[in-house]
């Protein structure tokens, strides 16, 4: 049995987010719960994450979005190996790029200024579209090369948020299960 860990990003997702319908749609899934939403501290961000994953039963496949994807990778280094078995892989949906003016002029975010460069421990899917406000499709491959993620390009869909109108996003559910199943 796999555990699906929902990982939100700033403002965390609404109801009409695909993040909330796959929660309310898999059985046992986990969501990680930030204490300020609003003003993201990356170390708060980090510890919340691993509280959360710990709280799961068996072997997890997280499904970030955003700036949970930064989570995500800077959790990452500080795993221990038999943590990293536990992760069976990462689907990073719409990474931000930390360093590009409309990140920064939107999201009051402390300790995300770099994302991590290495390799992720488990396997990962990076999704971007080609018309995110917050990441450029280019820094967007360059992040998923970094953590040598395979790379899915779905087009002009916004920054995959509530806004993209994807309702249950089956084709993000398909993705998830490649790496639920380890394919």
């Amino acid at each position: 049995m796999v555990a699906l860990v929902i990982v939100p990003g700033w403002q965390d997702s609404g109801p009409l987010h695909w993040q909330t319908l796959w929660e309310k749609t898999f059985p046992g899934c986990l969501r990680v719960e930030q204490h300020d939403w609003m003003h993201p501290r990356r170390a708060d961000w980090v510890r919340a994450l691993a509280e959360t994953v710990a709280q799961a039963d068996d072997d997890v496949v997280l499904a970030a979005h955003s700036l949970g994807c930064s989570t995500v990778a800077h959790w990452a280094a500080s795993l221990s190996l038999s943590a990293q078995r536990r992760v069976k892989g990462a689907l990073l949906v719409a990474p931000p790029d930390v360093r590009g003016a409309a990140f920064a002029a939107d999201v009051p975010a402390e300790g995300f200024g770099d994302e991590p460069d290495w390799r992720l421990p488990f396997p990962a899917i990076v999704v971007a579209s080609s018309n995110d406000p917050y990441c450029a499709i280019e820094c967007a491959q360059t992040l998923s090369d970094r953590w040598g993620a395979s790379f899915v390009d779905i087009g002009p869909a916004g920054h995959i948020n509530a806004d993209s109108r994807l309702g249950q996003w089956e084709a993000g559910q398909r993705l998830l299960q490649r790496l639920i199943l380890g394919d």
